[in-house]
C-alpha cells in the first residue's frame, strides 16, 4: 500500500524556505563562534570529558581537511538544502560532459558575499550535481582558518569542503583513478568586497596559482560563472582608497577573511536585514580546457594558459548573459 502525502501549502513552503536560508546565513556568521564557545564552556562543566575527548580526536584528525575531507551523504542530501534552493531559486547548468576517468579543476566566479551558488551546487545535492555529472565527486576549497574551529570543521567537511592550501589541492587532483573535481573560488575573500548587484568585476587578472596547479597535474580547467551571485545582498559603499576599504583590507591581512558590510531584507519586511533577496542564481559550468602536464611550468606557459582561461570565461559569460537578463552592453572586467 502506497501512502501519499498532501502537498505543502504555499505559505508553509515559504516559511520552510526562509528557515533554510536563515540557518545557512547563521552557519557562516555565528555558528563558528558558537562552536568555539561551546567547546571552551564544556571544560567548566561536568561534561568536560566531551571536550577533552574531542580535543584528542581533533589532534588525531587534524590533517583530514587537507586529505579530501569527510563527506556525509545524508547531510549533503538533506531536504533543508532543497528548500534553500527553492528560496532563490538556484540552478546548476551543464554545457559539456565531464569524463569521470579524469580529474578537473574548476574556477568559480564571482565570489559574491557568501558564495551561495558555490556552496549549494557543490556541497549539497539540491541542484542535482551527481545526476548532471555522474561519477564525479566535487570538493570545494575554503580558507584553512575555518577548519581550526572545533565541531564546525566537521560540519564543513560533511558537505565536501576542503582546506585551501596546495597540499589539499594536490591530494584531490593527483588521484590516478580520476572522478575528482576541485572547485576554487578564485577571487576569494578580497573579491567579496566588490560584490554588489550588477557588478561584473572579477579579481582574476593576476590570480594564476590555480593555473599553475592545473598544469603541474595535467588537469583540465573548467570555467564557471554564477549569474546572480552578486545580486543577493547590498553592500555599504566602499570604493578603493576609502577609509572603510582600507580598514577591510587591513583586517583581511590580519585575519585572512574579508568583512564586507552587507545587508538585504528582513524576515517580515523588505527594507533592511541580513536575509538575502529572493533573486535567481544560475551557475553555468563551461567546457573543459585541456592542459598539458608539466612539472615546473615557466611563467610564460602559465600566462598562456591563464589568457586562454580568461578568453573561455568571457566567452561563457557572453554566450549566456542574455538568458539571465544581463544587459547587452555589460561585459566582464578583470582586475
Amino acid at each position: 500500500m502506497k501512502i501519499e502525502f498532501a502537498p505543502l501549502s504555499v505559505p508553509l513552503q515559504r516559511r520552510l524556505q526562509m528557515a533554510s536560508v536563515l540557518q545557512w546565513v547563521f552557519s557562516f556568521l555565528c555558528l563558528a563562534q558558537c562552536c568555539t564557545a561551546a567547546f571552551i564552556a564544556l571544560f567548566f562543566t561536568r561534561f568536560w570529558l566531551v571536550s577533552a575527548l574531542y580535543a584528542a580526536w581533533w589532534f588525531l584528525d587534524r590533517e583530514k581537511p587537507s586529505k579530501g575531507g569527510r563527506r556525509i551523504h545524508s547531510i549533503r542530501n538533506s531536504i533543508v538544502w532543497r528548500y534553500m534552493r527553492d528560496y532563490f531559486p538556484i540552478t546548476l547548468v551543464k554545457t559539456a560532459e565531464l569524463d569521470p576517468r579524469q580529474n578537473y579543476l574548476m574556477g568559480f566566479h564571482p565570489h559574491g558575499v557568501l558564495a551561495a551558488g558555490a556552496f549549494l551546487n557543490f556541497c549539497t545535492e539540491a541542484s542535482g550535481f551527481s545526476t548532471l555529472f555522474p561519477g564525479i565527486t566535487p570538493h570545494l576549497m575554503m580558507l584553512s582558518l575555518w577548519f581550526r574551529i572545533p565541531f564546525f570543521r566537521d560540519y564543513l567537511m560533511s558537505g565536501g569542503l576542503v582546506s585551501s592550501d596546495k597540499e589539499s589541492a594536490s591530494y584531490v587532483l593527483r588521484k590516478l583513478e580520476g572522478g575528482n573535481l576541485l572547485v576554487i573560488i578564485v577571487g576569494g575573500a578580497q573579491e567579496a568586497l566588490d560584490a554588489r548587484p550588477g557588478s561584473c568585476t572579477l579579481l582574476l587578472k593576476n590570480r594564476k596559482g590555480f593555473v599553475r596547479l592545473a598544469i603541474e597535474h595535467g588537469t583540465p580547467l573548467v570555467p564557471i560563472f554564477s549569474f546572480g551571485e552578486n545580486d543577493l545582498f547590498e553592500q555599504v559603499r566602499n570604493p578603493k582608497g576609502s577609509w572603510l576599504r582600507c580598514l577591510q583590507h587591513r583586517l583581511q591581512q590580519i585575519m585572512g577573511i574579508s568583512l564586507p558590510l552587507f545587508h538585504a531584507r528582513g524576515i517580515f519586511q523588505y527594507s533592511f536585514g541580513l536575509v538575502p533577496h529572493r533573486r535567481p542564481i544560475h551557475t553555468v559550468v563551461g567546457k573543459p580546457i585541456p592542459v598539458q602536464r608539466k612539472h615546473r611550468p615557466s611563467n610564460e606557459e602559465v600566462d598562456q594558459v591563464h589568457q586562454k582561461y580568461l578568453n573561455e570565461l568571457s566567452k561563457l559569460f557572453e554566450e549566456h548573459k542574455a538568458k539571465y537578463n544581463v544587459p547587452e552592453d555589460r561585459h566582464l572586467e578583470f582586475i
